[in-house]
């Protein structure tokens, strides 16, 4: 069972690794004038992107004050 575990969790996180990779893409293609699909999934990554920040700064900022180097 533990070896169906990490099968997984690889596919889980090749799912997430082709769809960023995906998400890139299509920035620098919408940055370029692509269709109108790509502009959407553009935004919907960069929008992702910018949640991710957020996320990442706010549970810094949670953690230990100690440790914190002023970010």
């Amino acid at each position: 069972m533990n070896a169906e575990v990490g099968n997984v969790t690889a596919l889980i996180l090749l799912g997430i690794l082709a769809l960023t990779i995906g998400g890139c893409a299509c920035v620098v293609w919408a940055e370029r004038g692509g269709p109108r699909w790509a502009r959407a999934v553009a935004t919907v990554t960069l929008t992702a992107g910018e949640l991710v920040r957020r996320f990442g700064k706010n549970r810094s900022r949670s953690g230990n004050r100690a440790t914190d180097d002023g970010y």
